[in-house]
């Protein structure tokens, strides 16, 4: 699943239970649903992080 698509994903799980109408299980279902789409948006976050870094310091060893 790409960034995108997990957050595209995770943004209708919110407008879902923000919207209410729904029963204490399926609001329980789109919380854990939420919280794995959430952790996934952190993964690839914290992996374009992890690779900016690496080029940023890659840059800073080549204008040494």
């Amino acid at each position: 699943m790409t960034y995108e698509q997990a957050r595209e994903e995770l943004v209708e799980v919110v407008r879902k239970l923000e919207a209410g109408g729904t029963s204490l299980e399926e609001s329980l279902a789109l919380w854990e649903r939420g919280e794995e789409l959430a952790a996934t948006c952190q993964r690839w976050l914290d992996g374009a992080r992890e690779r900016l870094n690496k080029a940023q310091e890659a840059h800073q060893e080549k204008t040494n």
